[in-house]
């Protein structure tokens, strides 16, 4: 049987945000416990020319949520935007998940060669095929601000793991 676009999407997307909303909890209990302010966290960055941890979870949210919108040809979901707390950020994940919770397979399925077009400023654009967008360009970028994300957290001794890292099952 193969894997189709649905499967490879909207599952592992759902089943990482999560697991991202529950490192962002265990952050937040460990900044309360630790007497940090809560914006260092959500500052903080692994290299200063790299976005802060705040940033790196919206673009893990904006690339789950968006390109599952431009697979299908819909429009962008309207999520918070500007979170500087971990309470906003729990707000963006979950309309992120209400949204890709509201997809159906036959929205996605069959989109593998679909044009998706990325543009990326006024002048710079790529174009996709469906598939190629989602294995090659979204999910890949999901994975890297979400690690990001966890890395950042990791390296101030907050207590998650792997299995954190990967969300519920």
């Amino acid at each position: 049987m193969s894997l189709s676009m649905f499967q490879a999407s909207v599952p592992v997307y759902v089943q990482h945000l999560t697991g991202l909303s529950g490192v962002l909890q265990k952050a937040a209990d460990f900044a309360a416990a630790k007497k940090i302010e809560p914006a260092v966290l959500l500052g903080s960055r692994l290299y200063p020319d790299m976005f802060p941890l705040s940033r790196q979870v919206r673009e893990a949210i904006n690339h789950s949520a968006n390109a599952c919108a431009r697979i299908i040809g819909g429009d962008l979901p309207k999520l918070p935007d500007g979170e500087a707390s971990f309470d906003e950020l729990q707000t963006r994940i979950s309309a992120a998940l209400v949204y890709l919770k509201s997809l159906k397979a036959e929205q996605i399925d069959g989109t593998e060669d679909k044009t998706v077009i990325m543009q990326f400023s006024p002048t710079a654009s790529r174009e996709f095929k469906g598939q190629a967008f989602l294995l090659g360009f979204a999910l890949p970028n999901f994975f890297f601000h979400s690690t990001t994300a966890y890395a950042i957290l990791r390296q101030y001794g907050v207590e998650i793991g792997k299995r954190d890292f990967m969300g519920p099952r």
